[in-house]
């Protein structure tokens, strides 16, 4: 399966998934299906038939509420069946409305923002006391950032050479209400991550092209040094009148958007 063809078919599956339960977040997760894609088809190291093999690279989803999309990713590579994305959001369903460890391939159950990241940190480090030479992958949300776990984690991840972490950061500038800018300015990152010792690169967030060039330059560039890729990103990205839209946040599609959206992936 081409990486493109996964994009895709991660989208329509996740549409799916938000329509049915009439669930919120279908902007955040859509904004990262490109950086899921790649990973997952082209870098991580797993087994879906042994989701918790030793030497499998981790994937933590910090931004939690966004799990629709890489519950759709974990499906199609076969840890559980597509038949389980109907139960998405359902009572007494373990593929809960924020990313749950009970999911074949859930590293971590996250959902309070900030908590992804610090968790990664501490299993690379463990990780290297025991010469595992697995990496660990994080994706957190631009807005997430305002949490001050974060920059300790940060601190701890440069002091201890964790080189073998490579942070993701989804920045499509919305976050639940409004901009990033006018809740509280981040910017510039450059600055800030190389102020705390680590290696950065920014790039667009949905060509794959480039993408694929910033995971090998990182994934092969052991120096000492932790790693973020800042990923530019779209909020609602594959579906137009979702795109860069703050209310597709907590929205969810009605029967008509829905018939669109799933028509505009699947043309495109």
């Amino acid at each position: 399966m081409t990486t493109e063809l996964f994009s895709k078919l991660i989208r329509l599956e996740t549409l799916k998934m938000v329509y049915n339960t009439k669930g919120s977040h279908i902007g955040s997760a859509l904004s990262y299906v490109d950086i899921l894609s790649i990973l997952y088809n082209e870098f991580l190291e797993f087994d879906p038939i042994k989701p918790m093999w030793d030497q499998r690279d981790r994937f933590i989803l910090s931004k939690g509420h966004a799990c629709s999309s890489l519950y759709a990713c974990l499906a199609i590579k076969g840890f559980f069946s597509l038949n389980e994305l109907k139960k998405y959001g359902k009572n007494n369903s373990n593929l809960m409305n924020h990313v749950s460890h009970k999911v074949p391939g859930i590293e971590f159950s996250t959902g309070s923002l900030g908590h992804g990241l610090p968790y990664a940190v501490g299993i690379s480090k463990a990780l290297k006391i025991n010469g595992n030479k697995s990496k660990v992958f994080v994706l957190i949300g631009d807005g997430e950032l305002a949490e001050g776990s974060n920059f300790e984690a940060m601190l701890f991840a440069s002091h201890h050479n964790l080189d073998n972490l490579i942070l993701i950061i989804d920045n499509n500038n919305l976050q639940s209400l409004t901009t990033i800018n006018q809740t509280l300015n981040l910017y510039p990152l450059y600055d800030k991550f190389k102020s705390f010792g680590w290696d950065f690169l920014e790039t667009d967030g949905h060509n794959l092209k480039l993408l694929r060039k910033s995971f090998n330059f990182f994934s092969e560039d052991l120096n000492g040094k932790p790693k973020v890729i800042v990923c530019k990103t779209i909020k609602g990205k594959g579906v137009s009148f979702m795109e860069n839209k703050v209310s597709w946040h907590y929205k969810s599609p009605n029967e008509k958007e829905f018939k669109e959206a799933i028509k505009e992936i699947k043309n495109a």
